[in-house]
């Protein structure tokens, strides 16, 4: 790329700037994966920035072509999209699904599988209908669409695989006692392979994942130092699962609404390379403290510093961006946890 970076690794580089100039320089068929969050079509401005239902497909439609553009053959793009009511009225916008028809039929991409971010611990919203008036339930689910440029890109699920529950891994020690091979009602046929080890479950479109952090380094560190951070992050779980199944170590990533670089931090542990892609200064400036976390508080002061200048081009030298723990999700009833998600507990904020 022409342009210099913010910050950079020995894996990734941050960028500051207008994203669609900034994919205007990458070159075609680069990229492996593209996964972003990008600003929701809500009905109050938010302080990252959002455009207005009416407005949004013909927005966002340009990055979508970008990213088909940019894209490998076998490359694929996720894009997390928020649900929004209509103004004034409790009956929900369609914009989601017009984004998702309008990258489909206007873009050529295919869309490889729909993905819902259920988030256990979202507050309810919004007030007028789900608090005040009680005549809706809190909206708690994200539509994820997975689109890829062919039929066939890149995908992995063994790589994601969930962990058993108690009752399959006590069918797998003795399947005699649990089961007998025959064809079920509902037409599957379950055959003596049922009962086969094959190290997990495959996992659903359903991605249990609470967004509860409150205390992690990124945060500490921003309120340390007297830093915005981005109001708007999603949690490492979400991007990982992606990245894994979606791409192998040394494959590119890319977030072209950045944020607070979630997804770089996320690459950068799973060894992928990324680029990032962000247009506020100060939120790509914080979102360094995340591979920061065992540097000297008097380091930090001074790389922060530094990163006053859009283009500083500031080399982190040693990162450690370790994935955290998993936790286990306090609701039975949530079908797919974290620890679910990720067995070999190399999980991740």
């Amino acid at each position: 790329m022409q342009s210099r970076p913010l910050y950079c690794t020995s894996r990734g580089k941050a960028y500051v700037g207008d994203s669609l100039e900034l994919l205007a320089e990458l070159t075609d068929n680069s990229i492996d994966l593209v996964i972003t969050s990008p600003p929701f079509a809500l009905r109050r401005q938010k302080t990252y920035g959002n455009v207005a239902e009416t407005e949004y497909v013909q927005w966002i439609k340009p990055f979508g072509q970008e990213v088909f553009r940019i894209l490998k053959e076998s490359g694929s793009f996720v894009l997390d999209l928020g649900g929004a009511y209509r103004s004034g009225m409790p009956s929900r916008s369609l914009y989601n699904f017009r984004v998702l028809l309008a990258f489909c039929d206007e873009i050529g991409f295919h869309l490889a599988q729909d993905f819902y971010w259920f988030n256990p611990a979202r507050l309810p919203s919004p007030i007028e209908w789900v608090n005040k008036r009680k005549i809706r339930v809190k909206d708690s689910v994200n539509t994820v669409w997975w689109f890829s440029k062919t039929n066939f890109p890149k995908a992995n699920v063994t790589k994601v695989l969930a962990s058993y529950s108690d009752r399959m891994k006590k069918l797998i020690e003795d399947p005699e006692s649990f089961y007998k091979p025959k064809k079920r009602p509902s037409g599957h046929d379950i055959s003596a392979c049922f009962g086969k080890d094959n190290g997990g479950a495959i996992p659903s479109n359903l991605l249990s994942i609470p967004n509860t952090d409150s205390n992690s380094s990124y945060l500490r560190l921003c309120k340390e130092l007297g830093l915005e951070c981005h109001p708007a992050r999603f949690p490492s779980e979400l991007p990982a699962f992606f990245i894994k199944m979606l791409t192998d170590e040394g494959d590119i990533v890319l977030d072209i609404f950045g944020g607070s670089n979630t997804t770089g931090f996320t690459a950068e542990a799973l060894k992928r390379q990324w680029l990032t892609f962000e247009m506020n200064h100060e939120y790509l400036v914080s979102s360094a403290l995340r591979f920061l976390e065992w540097h000297s508080s008097a380091a930090v002061k001074q790389i922060i510093v530094d990163l006053g200048d859009s283009y500083a081009n500031f080399f982190i030298g040693e990162t450690v961006c370790e994935l955290e723990p998993t936790r286990k999700a306090k609701s039975k009833g949530e079908s797919l946890g974290q620890e679910e998600l990720f067995p070999s507990g190399t999980n991740a904020r």
